[in-house]
């Protein structure tokens, strides 16, 4: 199920020459992933109410072309379980308007309980809400 999600570049995401700082495509790419979730069921603040969390296990990006400050851009994101614990995110960066791929990545994430200990991914999905 592939989800959207907006972003608006601003002064504050560039580096001195106008263009999206590397670093910030990975929050870009975490605000879609959490949007994401809580898109299909409980959000991650409620999940990490029920002992549930998930972080980033590895992440492989590429940088297509630049983003410049002002442009408007949605993450594009779709999902695939890889093992019992693990969950990749398979993401893309366009510019909107002319649909100019910026990113794409590739982002697996684990499911722990609160002290890290690696657990069953539970099943997303709108029946897990409540």
């Amino acid at each position: 199920m592939e989800q959207r999600f907006s972003v608006r570049v601003y002064y504050e995401d560039t580096d001195c020459m106008g263009l999206v700082y590397h670093a910030n495509y990975l929050k870009y790419l975490e605000r879609a992933r959490t949007e994401f979730i809580a898109a299909i069921g409980p959000s991650v603040v409620e999940w990490a109410d029920r002992n549930v969390m998930f972080p980033v296990y590895s992440i492989n990006i590429t940088f297509k072309f630049p983003a410049r400050l002002g442009d408007r851009l949605v993450v594009i994101s779709d999902t695939s379980q890889t093992s019992p614990y693990r969950l990749t995110f398979k993401q893309r960066i366009e510019r909107e308007g002319d649909d100019k791929v910026i990113v794409e990545a590739s982002v697996d994430i684990v499911c722990t309980d609160l002290k890290g200990n690696l657990r069953d991914f539970p099943k997303l999905g709108a029946e897990q809400r409540g």
